[in-house]
């Protein structure tokens, strides 16, 4: 038998399982999906392969390593010239994976954000998360708005480094009130605009509120954070600052 087996070259089930690293189930499973079909059967209705079987289940392997579905397998061997469009197949298939891995990613970034929140929150509850969630969304508008503020601040501050420097080398610090006339009325302008865009969450009662712009001003702060009064619950301490939208519902708070 096994030397019949080596002038035919005809493999078993479990041989070319075997030499292609996969279950006896999967091989038959591409059989009974049509894209491996055995050349011959023994006597006893064994489903025996040839060396060219051995070849398309590797590229099977191959193909369902990188992702391809079993319906697109099939399809590609039912054309003439399957080599003529794998390319293609293989750069669709390319494309949709960088996609996934991009949202994975996205994903991996949104949960690393909601763990640095939480650490950085003074007081912690399942309605904080719910905090953290809205944050998120509003991210990339609160981020455009200081954006906003540092690109507008970019020539006021050239002019008032050039305004030092001709006080430095020739005297002329006169210069610097009209940097002033300039940076006062910018200064007043960016807070009143940054101010009306930017709102609070209380960690204690979850409420968005939107203190006096005088209030904001003269509060300790941190780069993401406020010491306020909670119009709602009283607590005094740090808020969370976030993209304020005015339209919100019943008493500003989110589920």
């Amino acid at each position: 038998m096994s030397q019949s087996k080596e002038k035919t070259n005809l493999y078993t089930t479990g041989e070319i399982a075997k030499l292609c690293g996969v279950s006896v189930r999967t091989v038959q499973y591409y059989d009974d999906r049509g894209v491996l079909i055995p050349c011959t059967l023994s006597e006893g209705g064994r489903r025996l392969y040839s060396e060219e079987d051995l070849g398309r289940m590797r590229i099977i392997c191959f193909l369902r390593e990188v992702g391809l579905p079993i319906n697109s397998i099939s399809a590609l061997f039912a054309e003439e010239k399957p080599e003529s469009i794998i390319s293609l197949l293989l750069e669709e298939q390319e494309k949709t994976l960088r996609e996934e891995l991009a949202e994975r990613q996205a994903k991996l970034e949104l949960l690393e954000d909601i763990r640095r929140e939480l650490k950085a929150m003074e007081y912690f509850s399942v309605e904080s998360i719910g905090d953290i969630a809205y944050m998120m969304k509003q991210k990339n508008k609160l981020t455009k708005i200081r954006w906003t503020m540092v690109l507008t601040g970019i020539p006021v501050t050239v002019l008032e480094l050039g305004a030092i420097a001709l006080g430095i080398a020739f005297g002329l610090w006169w210069t610097l009130a009209i940097w002033a006339a300039v940076a006062v009325p910018w200064g007043i302008a960016v807070s009143k605009y940054y101010f009306s865009h930017v709102g609070y969450i209380c960690p204690q009662c979850h409420t968005i509120f939107k203190p006096t712009i005088k209030e904001s001003f003269w509060a300790y702060h941190t780069p993401r954070m406020r010491r306020l009064i909670c119009p709602t619950c009283g607590r005094k301490g740090l808020c969370v600052e976030v993209y304020y939208e005015p339209l919100r519902k019943e008493n500003e708070k989110h589920d």
